[in-house]
């Protein structure tokens, strides 16, 4: 007899209950996970940013430098230097962007740099300033 009653409850197979409770626990895994991805993409964005603009001063403007003698102006800004052959252009624009498809600025005298120029990104807001992950990232 009790055999048979555990045949019939082994062929019913799970109740709603326990599905309801196994999509829970999904989906609280689910969120946990997409948390921590979104997290550290938004890190590695402005990883990239940082050191996108190293690279452009380091590699482009002072390179363009020590070849022509001075720095671009802020009228010709990063163009010259894709132009000129120091820099090459990480879109289909010809343009050189950030992670988060804002062009980067170049100024000349710098804002930051008053003696020099700088290079920097908006951030993931686009906007000048910001505090925390939208602050401007400025090379250094």
């Amino acid at each position: 007899m009790k055999s048979r009653s555990l045949r019939r409850a082994a062929a019913r197979g799970m109740t709603l209950i326990e599905i309801m409770v196994v999509l829970v626990i999904i989906g609280l895994i689910a969120s946990v996970v997409a948390v921590n991805v979104i997290s550290q993409q938004n890190r590695a964005q402005r990883e990239k940013a940082k050191t996108d603009v190293q690279n452009i001063a380091n590699q482009g403007v002072d390179a363009f430098r020590v070849a022509k003698g001075r720095y671009p102006t802020t009228e010709e800004g990063l163009k010259v230097l894709i132009q000129e052959g120091f820099l090459r252009p990480n879109n289909d624009k010809g343009q050189l962007v950030d992670p988060w498809q804002h062009e980067y600025i170049y100024v000349y005298p710098g804002q930051v740099h008053q003696d020099s120029y700088d290079v920097k990104s908006f951030g993931p807001d686009g906007q000048p300033g910001g505090d925390g992950d939208n602050a401007d990232i400025v090379n250094y």
